[in-house]
């Protein structure tokens, strides 16, 4: 993707309809460039609107940006905190985060961009499944997160109806990968065997009654220790786990000739209203209503 003069490769600044902000999420941006070594960041940067202008400097954007380094060393700094940043770096900027990043002008660095908004990806940071504490992802080099950009890229070029649609398909891919190694970078490996040794038990005795005490006995772990990896590992807790399970029995019970007292009873529910009420608040449907919901 280089080019002779180290300037802009790929450059696109899109145009969405109100039908494509119906979808909840819409790309603003994209491109790529190899900023060759001893050139001025941003290159051609008339070619830039004015908000992109202070990359190198210091801005605040209204959007979401994902940035791939691929070669090169650089700087990025998002608030007060500051990144070296090389090649395999993604790093993931914030709508009203004020930040900056250039690479070194004596080295330079190839760079790989999209931009993109919408009430579904507000709602991430709003949830904060995208944060502020995790914007620097060390994912290194690899051929399927360049692929993304790549698709997205194609998407641009071709503009067929509904192409950004597509491009933000491959959006929320990349955002995902990013997302599941930050989460499995963070878990010792100890803790994989831990909750898969209280998922078996679990689904083992899933006709019993929910005994955690049990379960964390004969893992060789305190409750509240397995409270915590289960929860940092599978983002529920076991007994939120251990429910789950149980309603999905549940449905395959119902799917059969069993009534809604027999399967509450099968499961370990003594209480029949507790059970029926759990049950609409998982499916939203009454067990009662369960199989001729399935065969209407």
């Amino acid at each position: 993707m280089s080019n002779d003069t180290g300037n802009l490769s790929f450059l696109h600044y899109l145009p969405y309809s109100a039908e494509d902000e119906r979808f909840g999420m819409v790309c603003t941006t994209a491109g790529s460039a190899d900023i060759l070594p001893n050139t001025v960041y941003p290159p051609r940067i008339k070619d830039h609107p004015l908000i992109f202008r202070q990359v190198a400097v210091g801005r605040v954007l209204p959007e979401f940006q994902i940035v791939y380094i691929t070669k090169g060393q650089g700087a990025l700094t998002v608030e007060d905190t500051d990144y070296t940043i090389g090649p395999g770096s993604l790093f993931l900027l914030l709508p009203g985060i004020k930040h900056r990043y250039k690479p070194v002008y004596e080295i330079g660095w190839q760079e790989h961009w999209v931009g993109f908004c919408g009430d579904y990806f507000t709602r991430l940071l709003r949830e904060n499944i995208l944060s502020r504490e995790h914007v620097v992802f060390r994912m290194g080099l690899q051929e399927y997160i360049l692929s993304y950009f790549n698709h997205i890229f194609d998407e641009i070029r071709a503009q067929q109806p509904l192409y950004q649609l597509r491009a933000c398909t491959q959006i929320f891919s990349l955002l995902g990968e990013m997302l599941v190694y930050e989460r499995r970078k963070e878990q010792p490996g100890s803790y994989q065997k831990i909750v898969e040794k209280a998922k078996y038990l679990m689904e083992s005795n899933i006709y019993g009654d929910i005994n955690l005490s049990n379960i964390s006995e004969q893992i060789g772990i305190s409750t509240s220790r397995l409270h915590e990896v289960f929860k940092n590992y599978t983002a529920m807790t076991p007994y939120q786990y251990y429910i789950q399970i149980k309603i999905h029995k549940a449905e395959n019970l119902l799917e059969q000739d069993i009534s809604v007292k027999e399967a509450a009873y099968r499961l370990g529910f003594e209480d029949q209203s507790y059970f029926s009420r759990l049950f609409k608040k998982k499916t939203g449907i009454a067990p009662s209503e369960w199989k001729k919901y399935l065969y209407r």
